[in-house]
């Protein structure tokens, strides 16, 4: 294998693969890129087994062909070269040259026949999702993925497609977040489709969303593997087995007390006082009277505080506790900005928050559990 390729598209797709190469693996091929070249393309492909990224680029062939190159390696050799070309060649034992202006490095690869193989993008059944649509599904659910490996089921978010619509939804047993964006169109979609997405996958997507002029996303899964496809770039992950719990069973019914303030008020608030709630916990005390919430937080080691922002609340006062953490995530994912609706039935039920002045077509909740103080 002989080619040369622009260090520029090179170092972009290395960058766009590299996260999904596996850092600490006791099967030294998975960190390696798998490097093939063939007709005018150079493809990249890198896995850990359970998720694969597949990526390629321009290049100029003199000889096709394969090799595998270390990951790290290669990234960080390329990423300083100077802008120009990069040529890359086999040599004898699995050893590959890379020069690029004054550089010549050899670097010492492994055999082709034990890099693992990839699945291949499925042929029929793609959905076609909106790029931005997605990305925003992401951003405001990834945060309520359960980090415990036990709850395997709770590692990912569900994605609900739907005729018209799409939604997803996250939750690790004490906050959940659901986001449902309507007047999309999938009109191959018959019933609905709900498909449970690995934390580590949705994390790679935000990042390839992040990163792409493509309008949409292809989406096809078969009975192992999901797929991902981005412009030029396929991500496949490993399925997440087992039922995702019955969410609609917790989204709360009869809320019917409610305060609307100011995220950024809000936010600064829960900030301010949450210095002093308990280090393991993090609770702070919301408590709701005529016309005013007070935000409060104590604890033996570090003193206590309080913070009022007036709001016109007409109900019966309510005191409840909530893990400050949780509350500052939500209002993270809504950017600080706008209004924010509070939602409460009692001390002891679930509250609901949710943008005020959300968007028109999105339809945005977030539920959490309440801790006792």
């Amino acid at each position: 294998m002989e080619i040369s390729v622009s260090r520029q598209d090179l170092l972009r797709e290395l960058t766009a693969s590299q996260s999904v190469v596996e850092r600490k693996t006791t099967i030294p091929i998975l960190s390696n890129f798998l490097i093939e070249a063939d007709e005018d393309r150079l493809a990249i492909t890198a896995t850990d087994l359970d998720q694969s990224m597949r990526t390629s680029c321009a290049a100029k062939v003199k000889k096709p062909g394969s090799c595998t190159i270390p990951a790290r390696k290669l990234y960080d050799y390329v990423k300083l070269l100077p802008e120009g070309d990069v040529s890359i060649k086999l040599m004898d034992n699995h050893w590959v040259q890379i020069r690029s202006g004054r550089s010549n490095t050899k670097m010492v690869g492994m055999a082709r026949a034990n890099f693992p193989q990839v699945p291949e993008f499925p042929s029929t059944g793609a959905i076609a999702i909106p790029v931005a649509s997605l990305r925003n599904l992401i951003a405001k659910t990834i945060f309520a993925i359960s980090n415990e490996e036990s709850r395997y089921t709770l590692n990912g978010a569900l994605l609900i497609l739907k005729a018209e619509s799409i939604a997803m939804v996250a939750t690790d047993g004490h906050r959940l977040a659901h986001i449902e964006k309507s007047g999309e169109n999938f009109p191959s979609m018959g019933a609905e489709k709900k498909t449970l997405i690995p934390r580590k996958a949705l994390s790679e997507l935000q990042s390839l969303l992040g990163n792409t002029d493509a309008e949409s996303v292809e989406f096809a899964d078969d009975d192992s593997t999901l797929f991902f496809r981005i412009g030029h770039r396929v991500l496949t992950s490993r399925k997440l087995t087992g039922q995702f719990p019955n969410y609609e069973a917790v989204l709360p019914r009869d809320n019917n007390k409610f305060a609307i303030v100011r995220s950024e008020d809000l936010s600064r608030s829960i900030q301010l006082t949450s210095q002093f709630a308990d280090e393991r916990s993090g609770a702070i005390k919301i408590r709701l009277e005529q016309n005013e919430l007070k935000i409060s937080a104590s604890s033996t080691d570090s003193g206590e505080s309080e913070d009022v922002i007036e709001t016109p609340y007409s109900f019966d006062p309510l005191v409840v506790g909530f893990n400050s953490a949780y509350l500052l995530d939500f209002l993270k994912a809504i950017g600080n900005t706008g209004e924010v609706r509070l939602e409460f039935k009692d001390a002891q039920s679930a509250g609901q928050m949710r943008p005020e002045d959300g968007q028109e077509d999105y339809k945005y909740r977030y539920i959490i559990m309440p801790m006792r103080i």
